[in-house]
C-alpha cells in the first residue's frame, strides 16, 4: 500500500500548487519532442488540479546541463508539447526562480492556469539540494505535489528540499508507480517470475538479493550472465565479466537454492567473433564459448526455455535486455522475451530505459500491465531502499 497523502487528500481549490514532473524527454536536432510519453503520464494529475481550480506551477529537469543555462536543454519544447496535449496555454519562464516569477504566481496566475519554470538543473543548487533554492521554490506555492517518479530516488532540491517548507503530497503517477512496484514485493500473484538482464551484475546486486525470498523463478540474461557462468567454472571467452562479483554470483546461486527459487541461466549462447553488428556469429553451449569469441545474445533454445517459463507465470517483472538488441542479428533473445511476456496473460511489469526501448521497438507497450517511468527509481524501490521523493511526502 502507498502510505503517503495524495492530491485527493488535500484541498487544492484556489491554491498555488507547485508540481515536480518528469519531462526529461528526448529531443531531435530541431529541438522537438520525439517521445512525449512522460508528458502524457503527467496529464491525469494536471487535469485533476485544473478541474479543482488549482493554480499550477510546473518544475522539471531535462538532460545533464552543468549547473548553468544551455539552450539545447531549455524546457520550451516540453512546454509547447504540453500545451498541445492539454489545449490550454502554458506560460514558460526562462529562469528557475526570480522575484518576477514570484510576483506572477502571487498576483497574476489564476485558477486552472499553468506556468512552467526553466530547467531546474540550470541552477547548481538543484542537485546539491541547496536549502536557499528549496526555500525560494517553495515560496512560489502553497502546496507541493511530486509526480516525478523517475527522479524520486534523487535527494535534490525539487524532490527532497521543497517539501520541508510547504505541505507535500503525491500526484497520481507517483502513487501508481509505488503501489504497482510494492505489490510485487508484498502480494504478487504466483508463480512470480523475475527476468533480469543488462550488462552488469553490480547494477542488480541488491535487487537480486531482495527478490530471492519473494520470487518463484529468477531468469538471468544479458551481459551479467557471463559473470555467473564464470562463477560456475565455465570458460566465457572474451564475454563481458565482472571478476570482482564472482563470489557474489556464487553466493546468490547458493541463496536461490536454499530458498528453493528456480534460477535459470542460458542453455545456449549466440556468440560473435567481434563486438560488431555484422560480426561472424554462431550458437554454442555455455561451456563451449571459444576463447576468442564473446556472447552477445541468448541462443534459440534458451529463448524457448525462457518463453515457456513466462507462459506459466502469473506475475512477471522484467528489467534489462538479454542481448545487444539494438543490432538486429543479436536481438532475437530480447524480442522473444518481449513477446512471450506480453502474451503471457500474467500481470506484467517492466522497468529500465533499455527494456522500455525494446518494448516500444516491438510495438508492445499496450500489452504490458505497467511500464515504469523510472528505471533507477524502480530498481532502488525493489532493492528495498527508501526513496527521498517518497520519504519527503506527508504520511496518511
Amino acid at each position: 500500500m502507498f502510505d503517503r497523502k495524495t492530491i485527493r487528500d488535500i484541498d487544492v481549490r484556489g491554491k498555488r500548487v507547485i508540481v515536480r514532473v518528469d519531462y526529461n524527454v528526448p529531443l531531435d536536432e530541431e529541438l522537438s519532442v520525439t517521445d512525449d510519453t512522460r508528458i502524457r503520464l503527467s496529464l491525469p494529475t494536471l487535469e485533476y488540479l485544473r478541474k479543482n481550480d488549482a493554480k499550477i506551477i510546473l518544475m522539471a529537469h531535462l538532460g545533464r546541463p552543468k549547473g548553468v543555462p544551455e539552450d539545447r536543454f531549455r524546457l520550451d519544447p516540453a512546454a509547447t508539447r504540453l500545451q498541445e496535449l492539454m489545449g490550454v496555454e502554458v506560460k514558460k519562464f526562462d529562469e528557475v526562480y526570480s522575484e518576477e516569477i514570484k510576483d506572477y504566481t502571487e498576483t497574476v496566475l489564476g485558477p486552472g492556469e499553468i506556468v512552467m519554470l526553466e530547467n531546474l538543473r540550470f541552477h547548481p543548487g538543484e542537485k546539491s539540494n541547496d536549502r536557499a533554492l528549496s526555500k525560494a521554490l517553495a515560496s512560489l506555492a502553497d502546496i507541493y505535489v511530486d509526480d516525478a517518479f523517475g527522479a524520486a530516488h534523487r535527494a535534490h532540491a525539487s524532490i527532497a528540499g521543497v517539501p520541508e517548507f510547504i505541505p507535500a503530497v503525491s500526484g497520481f503517477l507517483l502513487e501508481k508507480e509505488v503501489e504497482t512496484l510494492n505489490s510485487l514485493l508484498e502480494s504478487p500473484e504466483r508463480p512470480f517470475l523475475t527476468i533480469l538482464g543488462g550488462s552488469k551484475v553490480s547494477d542488480k546486486i541488491q535487487v537480486i538479493r531482495n527478490l530471492l525470498d519473494k520470487v518463484d523463478t529468477l531468469i538471468l540474461g544479458g551481459g551479467m550472465t557471463y559473470t555467473f557462468l564464470k562463477a560456475k567454472g565455465m570458460e566465457i571467452g572474451r564475454s563481458i565479466c565482472e571478476d570482482d562479483q564472482l563470489d557474489y554470483a556464487r553466493e546468490m546461486m547458493e541463496l536461490a537454492e536454499s530458498n528453493t527459487v528456480k534460477l535459470l541461466l542460458p542453455v545456449d549462447i549466440t556468440v560473435a567473433r567481434e563486438y560488431d553488428k555484422d560480426s561472424d556469429l554462431k550458437v554454442v553451449s555455455p561451456d563451449s564459448i571459444p576463447a576468442d569469441w564473446m556472447g552477445l545474445d541468448i541462443g534459440p533454445e534458451t529463448a524457448r526455455l525462457f518463453s515457456r517459463e513466462a507462459g506459466s507465470s502469473s506475475t512477471i517483472f522484467w528489467n534489462g535486455p538479454v542481448g545487444v538488441f539494438e543490432w538486429e542479428r543479436f536481438s532475437k533473445g530480447t524480442s522473444s522475451i518481449a513477446f512471450a511476456v506480453a502474451e503471457s496473460g500474467a500481470v506484467t511489469v517492466a522497468g529500465g530505459g533499455d527494456t522500455v526501448a525494446a518494448i516500444k521497438m516491438y510495438g508492445l507497450s499496450d500489452k504490458f500491465s505497467h511500464i515504469s517511468s523510472g528505471g533507477g527509481a524502480s530498481m532502488e524501490l525493489l532493492e528495498g531502499k527508501l526513496l527521498p521523493g517518497i520519504e519527503a511526502l506527508m504520511k496518511k
